[in-house]
C-alpha cells in the first residue's frame, strides 16, 4: 500500500513553495508518493524533479488548482 501525503502551497511566493516541497521529499518513504496542491504548473519544479530521479504526474483538478503526485523512482 502507498502512503500519500498531501501538501497544500497554494498562493504561497517563490521560493517557499519549492522549499517546502523538497522539505517534504526528503522525509517521504521508499514507497511513499507527495501530493502537491498549488496554484500555477511549477516548471523549473519538474526539471529538478526529473534531475533527482523523481516519477511524477501533474495535471488541473477540477476545482481548478494544479496537482502534483511525486514519487521515488523505483530501482532497476
Amino acid at each position: 500500500m502507498t502512503e500519500e501525503t498531501l501538501i497544500d502551497v497554494r498562493w504561497l511566493a517563490p521560493p517557499e513553495p519549492f522549499e517546502r516541497i523538497v522539505d517534504a521529499l526528503e522525509s517521504l518513504p521508499p514507497s511513499g508518493t507527495l501530493h502537491v496542491l498549488i496554484h500555477r504548473e511549477p516548471r523549473p519544479l519538474f526539471e529538478w524533479l526529473q534531475r533527482e530521479g523523481y516519477r511524477f504526474r501533474h495535471g488541473y483538478n477540477k476545482e481548478g488548482w494544479f496537482d502534483i503526485f511525486i514519487s521515488r523512482a523505483e530501482a532497476d
